[in-house]
């Protein structure tokens, strides 16, 4: 971590308001991200999650305030922002290529009926090494496991060349090895100067290789270091009044608990690590 007055801002959120038709999902967000930094989101289904990155992604426009990326408004910087999908969202069955995958990522930059050049194919190139899966260019997009496909979809984003990254629940479904490989992956990104936000539920992740936390629920509760942010009341606060931690693998995960028993919250007191 480092101080943030000391490098760029790579995403500046102020006082943004967003929802659908009257309903507000988004009330009065703001968060900053530094260059380099990489942020974690939680909070529990429907707190605003995908609706901030549609924001930021430039698909939703919000009601009121404003998204800067570097310095300027979203719209103008979108060409440096790389997105990750959650993969239930991902046609695995679409009959591509691991290449093609990664291809994908440069078409937002060709004109009309512009063919891919040479560096077009080199950067996908590049991106498919960086994540590990140059050895599976030719292998069908359906026939990797479930790492694989997560890297696969990494490729498509870092081929655009993005400076800010954003990845819905990247570690979800993964087991222990994809997953230490995934976050390996997002520390050579970090190194590298990229800046990344990840919305995810996995606490034990924010814990580890996060800079920041960000408590998301409609508002945001609790921006900071996750050992500031991650504690029982903030989570409570977040989660609302039944905070459900999972522990499985050694990991922690934070979901909210539908029932209409009115018992204590269950959680970890003091930070989650």
């Amino acid at each position: 971590m480092g101080d943030a007055t000391k490098r760029e801002i790579a995403l500046d959120v102020r006082g943004l308001w967003a929802g659908y038709g009257s309903e507000a999902v988004l009330q009065d967000v703001s968060l900053q991200v530094s260059q380099g930094d990489i942020m974690g989101i939680i909070g529990p289904n429907g707190a605003g999650k995908s609706t901030l990155f549609k924001t930021i992604l430039g698909l939703l426009k919000p009601w009121r305030g404003q998204v800067r990326i570097f310095g300027e408004t979203n719209h103008r910087r979108r060409g440096l922002v790389g997105y990750v999908p959650q993969v239930e969202l991902v046609d695995w069955d679409f009959p591509v290529s691991v290449a093609d995958v990664a291809m994908m990522g440069r078409y937002g930059s060709l004109g009309l009926f512009r063919r891919p050049s040479k560096a077009d194919r080199d950067t996908a190139e590049r991106a498919l090494a960086k994540v590990g899966l140059a050895d599976l260019r030719d292998r069908l997009i359906g026939e990797l496991s479930g790492g694989q496909r997560r890297r696969a979809l990494l490729a498509r984003a870092l081929a655009t060349d993005p400076r800010l990254l954003l990845l819905d629940e990247p570690l979800a479904g993964l087991d222990a090895t994809a997953q230490h490989q995934l976050l390996d992956l997002l520390r050579e990104l970090k190194d590298d100067g990229v800046t990344v936000v990840m919305n995810t539920h996995d606490l034990s992740c924010v814990s580890i290789a996060c800079d920041q936390a960000c408590c998301l629920n409609g508002r945001v509760v609790a921006l900071g270091p996750p050992g500031e942010v991650l504690n029982e009341d903030i989570l409570g606060e977040t989660f609302g009044q039944h905070l459900l931690t999972v522990h499985l693998d050694g990991k922690v995960y934070a979901y909210q608990h539908h029932t209409h028993d009115a018992g204590p919250r269950r959680g970890r007191s003091g930070p989650v690590r």
